[in-house]
C-alpha cells in the first residue's frame, strides 16, 4: 500500500474514533476539550473548552489533525 492510501485509511480511522459529546485534549495543551461538531469532509471540528465555564464555554473550530489521539497522530505525522 503506497503513502498515500496509507495515510487516507489513516484519517478515515480518526474520523471515525471522533464524536460528538467525547472529550479530547489538543496536540499544543493539556486543557481538556468536548467535541461539538465533526465535519469529515473538511478535517476539522468544533470544540468547547470541558468541564463548562459558569456563563459557558465558547465553541471553537480546529483541524481534526490538532486532536490528541496519540497513536493515529503519531503514524500521520510519520506518513506526511
Amino acid at each position: 500500500m503506497g503513502d498515500r492510501n496509507v495515510l487516507l485509511v489513516l484519517c478515515a480511522a480518526l474520523f471515525m474514533s471522533l464524536y460528538q459529546g467525547e472529550c479530547v485534549q489538543l496536540i499544543n495543551g493539556g486543557e481538556t476539550f468536548q467535541v461539538i461538531g465533526v465535519d469529515d469532509y473538511h478535517s476539522k471540528c468544533w470544540v468547547r473548552r470541558w468541564p463548562l465555564l459558569p456563563h459557558g464555554s465558547p465553541v471553537f473550530e480546529v483541524s481534526i489533525k490538532q486532536i490528541a489521539h496519540s497513536e493515529i497522530n503519531e503514524q500521520l505525522n510519520e506518513s506526511s
